[in-house]
């Protein structure tokens, strides 16, 4: 305050020495005035300009007397005006002067916020994590204490981003960095690293188990479903953790070694877990084959496998699912599970489906030319399902490879279908127009909403190996088997039992009326030409019951 006082009075003294130094020029000009009138009495009263004819004047003419007070009188008012003009000006320039500081304040704590804050959370972003580490990891490094730094990555949100949509994919991650602050302590901090990836900084524990019971807090804090867009979502993450020093003693290993940790727990889906130096060999290989993936789909790494449907009916292969594998040059054939969370995280999920497709609806077109009239079963995810350009490929991909539309069966998932059901109708009602069948896959395992059920064009329904496999021991899944064989029959559909291993299991579906069965029992996958010199299938046979092994 005080200081601004001192500008205002410095201020205002340099405007009135300016405004002073203006009215001693105008009273000079003034005074001058003066003098050429009082000449001009002068003369015309006495006809010359000296001193005595000038002074007669000044004493006989009362038009000069006024003339002559009204300068000063003109410089005294002008002084007192300009003084306080001055002085107003002087405030005005303050008052300005500090709302463009408050602006300029502003501005820069706007700046210094979203340079450390993420914009669509509120939450630290990494740059101010990082710093937080620092700090902490200077304080316990002083105080010989432990602290620790968990990454958290949500589980399938590229899927639920793909399918919903940008914004409803940010109002999730909105509703999920709520529940981690509150989850926490307020010295806690959590942070918001990018896409749908935080981490959690915890600057003071007394165990490493305690960061893992944080971690549980953290995974039951998301159980509760997340309502978006009219749709309840759940929500699973994995997360890895770091303990300073024992698995790093600078913030960038700390937090490399937890990315490393979240990385391997996502894969094993056991929702958290601690590094350890046997989990850097695996980081290494899941960085080396995110670059190898793309060039298999590209140059013809990958192969389809093919599991038999088999009709409970007449024993014949009535079709086969398309299973995708990875024929890779290092490490063997690899399976599904070790590469598809790969592709779904780096975008390659797509043209590996689209090429999977095109694939399947080639070797369907061979099978047909060798006089074997096999259908071909196609899983299509979420993302698929909501494409509106989904069923113009597949028209463009039936025309080429001359594939009767009605050997191709659709397998979507219910939880695909409830991601975005309206858009889903749609789709499917296209395709099926198009003359391919639409099986739900893993029936009784997501949502079961009779109530969409109804509405999309199926014709066949897949009951989960979940079921199927125990049904014989297990009353209450022998129940649902029926159930489910019940309610698809009463609707209209076929229905598909996977996970067939024996032949009592294949006696039992047949009684109850199923349709197809698929699983160890009618043959592992296997390649195009197998399929076509298995032919048929007579479960009694050695080479069959041998194949569960």
């Amino acid at each position: 305050m005080a200081s601004d006082n001192d500008t205002i009075s410095s201020t205002t003294r340099l405007l009135r020495s300016r405004v002073s130094k203006h009215a001693i020029i105008g009273l000079l000009i003034s005074v001058m005035c003066i003098l050429l009138a009082t000449s001009l009495a002068g003369f015309i009263e006495s006809g010359s300009i000296n001193l005595d004819s000038m002074v007669y004047a000044q004493k006989t003419n009362f038009a000069l007397w006024v003339l002559d007070l009204m300068p000063f009188l003109f410089v005294m008012w002008g002084q007192y005006a300009n003084t306080v003009m001055a002085n107003e000006a002087s405030v005005v320039i303050m008052d300005q002067t500090s709302d463009l500081r408050a602006q300029a304040d502003a501005i820069e704590y706007k700046a210094n916020y979203q340079a450390t804050h993420d914009l669509l959370t509120g939450l630290p972003n990494r740059v101010l994590l990082f710093d937080r580490m620092l700090q902490v990891q200077s304080a316990a490094k002083r105080d010989d204490k432990l602290f620790a730094i968990l990454v958290m990555d949500l589980d399938h949100f590229k899927e639920i981003n793909d399918t919903l949509g940008h914004y409803n994919g940010d109002r999730l991650l909105k509703q999920v960095a709520s529940r981690l602050k509150d989850t926490v302590r307020d010295i806690d901090t959590v942070g918001r690293l990018g896409g749908d990836e935080f981490a959690v900084l915890l600057p003071a524990i007394s165990t490493p188990k305690a960061a893992e019971d944080v971690a549980r807090k953290l995974l039951k804090a998301l159980e509760p479903q997340f309502e978006i867009h009219d749709i309840n979502l759940d929500v699973t993450a994995s997360i890895g953790i770091a303990v300073y020093p024992q698995h790093g003693d600078d913030v960038d290993t700390l937090m490399q070694r937890a990315d490393v940790a979240m990385y391997s727990t996502k894969n094993a889906r056991t929702g958290y877990g601690q590094y350890c130096p046997s989990l850097d060999a695996n980081s290494k290989r899941r960085l080396s084959l995110s670059g190898e993936l793309r060039q298999s789909i590209e140059k013809g790494g990958m192969v389809l496998h093919y599991q038999p449907k088999v009709s409970l009916r007449t024993g014949q292969i009535a079709g086969a699912e398309a299973l995708v594998r990875w024929q890779h040059p290092e490490h063997g054939m690899m399976f599904p599970d070790e590469f598809i969370p790969l592709a779904e995280r780096t975008g390659l999920i797509r043209p590996l489906t689209l090429w999977v497709i095109e694939k399947g609806l080639k070797d369907c077109e061979y099978w047909n030319a060798q006089g074997m009239n096999a259908g071909v079963s196609l899983n299509i995810s979420a993302r698929e399902l909501i494409d509106p350009m989904i069923p113009d490929t597949f028209q463009k991909l039936l025309k080429t490879h001359d594939v009767d539309p009605s050997l191709v069966v659709l397998e979507i998932t219910e939880s695909a279908i409830m991601a975005d059901p309206q858009r889903a109708l749609d789709v499917l009602n296209r395709l099926n127009e198009m003359g391919m069948k639409i099986s739900v896959d893993d029936f009784g395992t997501g949502y079961s909403s009779l109530a969409y059920l109804k509405q999309l064009p199926v014709s066949e329904i897949k009951i989960d190996k979940s079921f199927v496999m125990d049904m014989l021991q297990d009353e209450n899944d022998a129940v649902i088997v029926r159930a489910t064989i019940d309610l698809a029959h009463n609707l209209g559909m076929s229905v598909v039992a996977e996970g067939v291993q024996d032949r009592a299991t294949r006696e039992q579906l047949e009684r109850l009326g199923c349709d197809v069965m698929q699983g160890q029992f009618t043959g592992m996958p296997m390649e195009r030409d197998e399929l076509i010199e298995r032919g048929t299938l007579e479960p009694a046979r050695p080479a069959i019951v041998s194949a569960e092994g």
